[in-house]
């Protein structure tokens, strides 16, 4: 993956961008969010604090079965291989770093929101120049990259990277994609992006993962629109096409590139996502 490809910077530099999972690989869409469908009930013992370091360790190997056991079950509905050595990282996840984390959201400046009788139609939105974690993959279909993209990128907020601890998540976890010139098609090739949390963003821990890049991204302006359900093929373009029907002035925008931003848990009734257009520099 050349330096530079998969910035947020509204130019044409996100086609071609190198990377890739390799076409051996049989990803779905099961996603980060479907871990935090998960409670402490379901995933913990009571009395954990009561035995002593040898039993603590039994019983983490424990939780990290039934965790990757269940999600297996669950990915076996959109056709995901979830593999053995995603315990860890399913588990680290999940459970939040036993409560260290909070989710840090992506910081940005609210410049206008647009409404039409009490609903919001879109937001424009300034974001600050920032280091994210991206990959490229470039699977069979939309979900399969997606999935693929994000597993590796868990592997590396997981300890799979330069400092060897868990980074924390953040939120938005941003998916960009590519469409034809009638916006009707998603290309296949889809960009994973994670947000380095504040305290990294000075000196980013650099990946183990040779397909995983850390890139600057410059500031820039982008225009939202938040929606609920699911992220696939017919809904994305559907968004991309209600957005670009209410915008004031949708020229300005870059025409074949937008992204998809994931903030909560898909199982939820109502899930939060975002449809985002970046402004041309």
């Amino acid at each position: 993956m050349q330096p530079g490809n998969c910035r947020m910077n509204g130019g044409g530099g996100l086609d071609g961008i190198g990377g890739g999972g390799g076409s051996g690989s049989s990803y779905g869409t099961i996603t980060l969010e479907d871990l935090e469908s998960f409670s402490e009930d379901q995933l913990s013992d009571s009395g954990i604090g009561s035995l002593e370091e040898e039993g603590e360790t039994m019983e983490d190997e424990e939780q990290q079965d039934r965790l990757l056991s269940y999600w297996q079950d669950a990915a076996r509905g959109h056709q995901v291989e979830v593999p053995r050595d995603m315990a860890e990282p399913i588990q680290q996840i999940t459970s939040n770093n036993d409560g260290q984390h909070d989710r840090e959201r992506v910081p940005f400046t609210l410049i206008t929101r647009k409404e039409k009788c009490g609903d919001v139609l879109y937001e424009k939105r300034h974001y600050e120049k920032a280091h994210w974690a991206c990959i490229t993959v470039h699977e069979d279909t939309y979900e399969q990259s997606i999935c693929y993209g994000f597993m590796k990128l868990m592997r590396y907020i997981c300890q799979q990277n330069s400092s060897g601890t868990y980074l924390g998540m953040t939120i938005p976890i941003l998916t960009v994609i590519r469409t034809d010139e009638n916006h009707s098609v998603l290309s296949s090739d889809v960009t994973v992006a994670y947000y380095l949390p504040t305290e990294y963003q000075a000196q980013p821990p650099q990946p183990s993962d040779t397909e995983i890049s850390i890139e600057e991204w410059p500031a820039t302006i982008v225009y939202t629109r938040a929606f609920a359900g699911a992220t696939n093929e017919v809904t994305i373009i559907n968004e991309i096409r209600t957005m670009a029907e209410v915008l004031d002035s949708p020229a300005v925008c870059v025409n074949c590139s937008f992204i998809v931003a994931g903030y909560t848990n898909p199982a939820a009734a109502n899930r939060q996502n975002e449809i985002w257009f970046l402004e041309r520099p």
